[in-house]
This record gives C-alpha cells, sequence and structure tokens, in this order.
C-alpha cells in the first residue's frame, strides 16, 4: 500500500505536522528525506531497509561517498543534499553559540560538538573560545590524533586563546572507540592546560569528551 493511502496520522509528514519531528522515529525521518521508494516498495519501507543494510541511522549518515551510493535508492545527489542538511544544522547551533551565554544553554553545547566531532574516525581535540559573556567567539579543532591519542601542547591551546581575544574556554576531543569515559591522561592534560592559562588570566569552562551517543562534562562531575 502507498503511503498516501495510509491512515493520515500514520503518514510521516502529516505525524510530524501533527505530533513534532521528534515523535517520528528513524525510519519515518528517513523516509522524509528519501521522498519516494522504489517500485514495490513505500518510502518507509526503503527507509527500514536501508537501515538495516547500514546498521543504523548514524552509520548511514557518515557513510563516505562510496559506501553511501551502494544503498538502494541513494546516489550522489542524495548524498549532497545530506550533507548540506548536517552543515546547516551545524552552523545553526554555532549562530545560537554566538548570540546566547554557552552556560546557560548546557545542552546545545553538547549538540553541537556531538555533531562536530561524534563523526570522526581520528581523535580530535577542539577549543571554543568565549567573550566575557561566554559567548562564542571561535570553535576551532587545535589537534589530530590518531585512533585513539591526540597530541596537545598547552602553549598552542594559550597562543590561539590570546589570538582570538577570549576570556574562557571550553576543551573537547572524541573518543572514536565510542566510549566516552574520561581517561587519566585527559584529566592530566586539562589540568596542563587549566594552569597555563590562569597565567594569562584565561578560565577553562569545561572540558567535554564525546563518545558514541554520549557526552562527558568534567564541570558536572566537579572535576573543574
Amino acid at each position: 500500500m502507498a503511503i498516501r493511502d495510509w491512515p493520515a496520522e500514520e503518514r510521516p509528514r502529516e505525524k510530524l505536522l501533527q505530533r513534532g519531528a521528534a515523535a517520528l522515529s528513524d525510519a519515518e525521518l528517513l523516509a522524509i528525506f528519501l521522498r519516494t521508494g522504489l517500485p514495490g516498495m513505500s518510502a518507509v519501507e526503503l527507509a527500514r531497509s536501508l537501515l538495516a543494510d547500514f546498521g543504523s541511522l548514524k552509520t548511514l549518515m557518515q557513510a563516505p561517498l562510496p559506501r553511501f551510493c551502494e544503498g538502494k535508492g541513494l546516489g550522489m545527489a542524495k548524498y549532497v543534499q545530506l550533507q548540506a542538511v548536517m552543515e546547516l544544522s551545524q552552523r545553526c547551533l554555532q549562530q545560537s553559540l554566538q548570540h546566547e551565554a554557552v552556560f546557560t544553554e548546557p545542552s546545545l553545547v553538547k549538540r553541537y560538538l556531538s555533531q562536530q566531532l561524534a563523526r570522526e574516525s581520528r581523535e580530535v581535540f577542539q577549543v571554543l573560545y568565549l567573550d566575557n559573556q561566554h559567548r562564542l567567539l571561535k570553535s576551532e579543532p587545535l589537534f589530530y590524533g590518531t585512533i585513539d591519542a591526540s597530541p596537545v601542547y598547552p602553549r598552542v591551546v594559550v597562543q590561539q586563546a590570546l589570538k582570538y581575544n577570549a576570556a574562557a574556554l571550553i576543551l573537547a576531543h572524541n573518543h572514536p572507540s565510542g566510549v566516552a569515559e574520561p581517561s587519566q591522561a585527559d584529566r592530566s592534560i586539562t589540568s596542563r592546560i587549566q594552569q597555563a592559562l590562569q597565567l594569562v588570566d584565561i578560565r577553562v569552562l569545561d572540558h567535554l569528551v564525546v563518545g558514541d551517543g554520549e557526552v562527558v562534562s568534567f564541570a558536572e562531575r566537579g572535576w573543574i
């Protein structure tokens, strides 16, 4: 049965309009993105097939172009469209952080960093530079490492903080393993960066570790 023949409350578009996007399943959201199915397969059935093929929505959305195009009903045009949607979401979050004190919206900061770092297959150390009202001045990846390590140099963090005239920083990095639990090395480098920044009167407000579906905050654990 074609989706247009479904009861109105079960059609993904109508359901989204009535109940909001959060009420939809992964397959229903993906079906809206796909717009059409294949002969003998509705958009929702195609979406379910793709999720089974890729293993998860995250794997599909993060798939490189060649793998993405292997999916039924997908291709370069859909890949470009998806990348544009994800970039729009990133820019929207970034603009929100530029106009709001980041600590009034901690969930927004976590979402922003999750979108940026969770897709990385190697470890990335990122810094958010904030003004004296804790609004975002600049978000910048500083160091890149292997799949499980990233060399971090406190003096470079200090140099960049002074360059952007930052009053405070939020540190962040990802764990490609997917496990967000901070290591002792994470705590050690955070302490070293804090000590270096104290000399120029710049505060570290938090250090966030991004895993697979989880973000651990040093501030929330009382470590900062």
